[in-house]
């Protein structure tokens, strides 16, 4: 049950639509560290940590099945170099123990082999595309409480909305995934299966960062755009929010990865479960950098309607049962 302000609809307000300097603006104006304090506020009365719980699992339940695709993929592909590449990016992704031996085996070409790829890619994707939708119908659920919405769309409509959100999202959001988190790993097979030169490694090293960063902002925007059961400003407004979410969700990978490249302890405290903690760590993080930057576009429109206050009076308080005393009921 979220207790965060319900937030106005601001579209109507004036003739003119709201975009990305607007929200730069008003953000600047009321005062960054303000923004920043309000929207964590809002986002916490809005139930962000337990949705974020809730997409982190969804995430990785949409993750692994992806991966086993490419490696059936990898496997039932007749081109010996293509299936390389893919088998040492999705090698590179792999969570746990083991997972060379079982792409090496992936790409070692048989009939039982490649019908075991046939498998593994149809369920695999089948899955993925399940466990996606479930997870965009998360973002639905969580961008609703933060916006102070108590009630999700009926269950046809919302579910149908993140089946078809999924279906134009899914190749966005897996080209960027892949470019940010195994663009690394691409680029080496690549240039030990097709010879790429060294000025091209590093152009696609250089590259794949602002492509991979561009695709993400722009999936979040879309998501933040038609999932809270609202009329929404511009994708332009929205961008401000999506940007902070990409940026916050890459700062806890690359600070997760140095943590564990770093650490001596962690690989021997979890064992063979070490990639599979990250995996889980990773998403939760990244959860929480989307609705945070929710919150954000949230209490930005909700500062440009007069509406400062990113929470309603603790319901909590002896004098809350006052109605008196209750701001929300007077």
């Amino acid at each position: 049950m979220t207790t965060a302000r319900t937030v106005p609809v601001t579209t109507e307000m004036d003739g003119d639509e709201l975009d990305a300097m607007d929200a730069w603006h008003l953000a600047r104006q009321h005062g960054l560290r303000k923004i920043a304090v309000e929207s964590f506020v809002r986002f916490r009365y809005g139930d962000g940590f337990t949705n974020s719980r809730a997409l982190a699992l969804q995430a990785c339940l949409a993750v692994v099945p992806f991966l086993l695709a490419l490696t059936g993929l990898a496997a039932d592909l007749d081109e010996e170099r293509p299936a390389q590449v893919v088998a040492h990016v999705v090698d590179s992704l792999s969570p746990g123990a083991g997972s060379s031996d079982a792409l090496t085996s992936a790409v070692e070409k048989s009939d039982e082999s490649e019908r075991a790829g046939e498998v593994a890619l149809v369920f695999g994707l089948g899955f993925a595309l399940i466990s996606m939708t479930t997870a965009m119908a998360q973002v639905e659920r969580g961008a609703n409480r933060i916006y102070g919405i108590r009630r999700d769309r009926a269950a046809r409509a919302k579910y149908g909305r993140a089946a078809v959100l999924t279906g134009v999202l899914a190749g966005p959001v897996g080209i960027g995934f892949l470019m940010i988190v195994g663009g690394g790993a691409f680029g080496d097979a690549m240039a030990d299966n097709y010879g790429w030169s060294e000025t091209t490694l590093q152009w696609w090293n250089v590259l794949r960062w602002p492509i991979g960063l561009t695709l993400l902002v722009f999936t979040i925007a879309v998501l933040l755009d038609h999932a809270p059961r609202r009329r929404q400003p511009a994708l332009s407004w929205l961008a401000l929010g999506s940007g902070i979410a990409v940026v916050l969700s890459a700062l806890a990978t690359v600070g997760l990865a140095l943590y564990v490249s770093l650490s001596g302890s962690f690989g021997s405290v979890y064992g063979p479960l070490a990639g599979v903690f990250a995996l889980l760590l990773w998403a939760l993080l990244s959860s929480i950098a989307f609705f945070f930057g929710t919150a954000v576009c949230a209490q930005l429109e909700a500062l440009r309607a007069g509406q400062v206050d990113p929470a309603l009076a603790d319901p909590g308080r002896p004098h809350a049962h006052t109605v008196g005393d209750h701001p929300d009921l007077d």
